[in-house]
């Protein structure tokens, strides 16, 4: 009998709440028949949220939280002094084993504190990393991390990767999954001193399948399955990746609405080009976890709709079907006592 996942939704984050991640978190129960959702906020409108939606009521439930943690509120005060906020609520139902996973597209700063201080990092994991799946050529790659460890050190980028493993080996399914470092050439000797310093350790890790540096221009093409980096370069890859794409996808409307005859053009490649464009679309991965923490903690996009709000409360259930936890402990934090 499959295990009931349990995901605490924070229904109070993020640019479109609680209307799009009520929509997003009915869409998900009436998919998956094994999660359980707790959505966790102001109860009265989020019931009335619910009350246009036909799901299974077991399968939803509400915890009432009173106060809102805003984005632009310091993020260790806000964990601190609102203890009735929706982030801090719904943390404390995964430190309690009340919940498995923990979805939000509220305050990133709240989000990556509470994860740390509320849930608390596994024994042995240094720093925990943020890590989305970003759309390539050939499928996808890890981006790991883009948001969480700004001042990071050789030894936490050796753990990134190690941790990026076990999930794209376990959740996304890539045997052996091939390792990069970010880096400004091909060549071993560049890079800044953190790369430098990093090289060699990952070169002689025998934990990773490491087949040295990536250039930015070539993460889209693919080439590596896990791309390890420290926060302020993942953030810059991710809102670089993110913004070209828009641009790119108005510039190519335009010009197809620029002529009679680029108008017949656009209605019979439409199918074709709606058909690729779907396969670049970051938001049928979920959204980003942070990775290494005593639960799962997934932080969506604060501009989230219903489809990415949904997609990330379904990647809980693989997360927690093949015990990514579990094996980071056994694989990192045992072997490195």
């Amino acid at each position: 009998m499959q295990e009931t996942v349990k995901v605490a939704v924070d229904a109070m984050g993020g640019d479109n709440a609680p209307g799009e991640i009520v929509k997003g978190a009915v869409e998900a129960v009436n998919e998956k028949p094994g999660i359980k959702i707790i959505l966790v906020g102001k109860s009265e409108k989020v019931k009335a949220e619910l009350a246009k939606y036909t799901y299974k009521e077991e399968q939803i439930e509400v915890v009432n939280a009173e106060e809102v943690i805003e984005t632009a509120e310091p993020p260790v005060m806000a964990i601190r002094q609102k203890k009735d906020s929706s982030i801090v609520v719904a943390m404390n139902l995964v430190k309690k084993g009340e919940a498995d996973a923990f979805v939000s597209a509220g305050s990133s700063g709240a989000i990556l504190v509470g994860g740390q201080l509320l849930v608390g990092r596994i024994k042995g994991v240094e720093r925990p990393p943020l890590a989305p799946l970003i759309p390539t050529t050939t499928g996808v790659s890890l981006l790991i991390d883009c948001g969480a460890n700004v001042d990071a050190r050789p030894s936490h980028l050796v753990q990134f990767a190690k941790i990026g493993s076990i999930y794209m080996e376990n959740v996304v399914g890539i045997k052996n999954p091939k390792v990069a470092i970010v880096n400004i050439g091909a060549e071993e000797e560049k890079g800044n001193m953190l790369v430098k310093e990093t090289f060699p350790l990952l070169k002689t890790c025998p934990d990773i399948n490491f087949i040295g540096s990536i250039e930015a221009r070539e993460i889209p093409n693919g080439q590596a399955d896990v791309i390890v980096c420290e926060a302020f370069v993942g953030n810059v890859i991710l809102k670089l990746y993110e913004g070209v794409g828009a641009a790119l996808l108005g510039k190519v409307k335009q010009g197809m609405m620029s002529t009679l005859r680029s108008k017949i053009g656009a209605l019979l490649v439409k199918p074709a080009l709606k058909e690729t464009l779907k396969s670049f679309d970051a938001s049928k991965y979920g959204g980003a976890p942070l990775l290494g923490l005593n639960g799962l903690v997934v932080k969506t996009h604060g501009s989230s709709k219903a489809n990415e709000v949904r997609n990330s409360i379904i990647q809980c259930i693989a997360f927690k079907e093949q015990k990514i936890n579990e094996k980071i402990m056994q694989n990192i934090a045992l072997k490195d006592e």
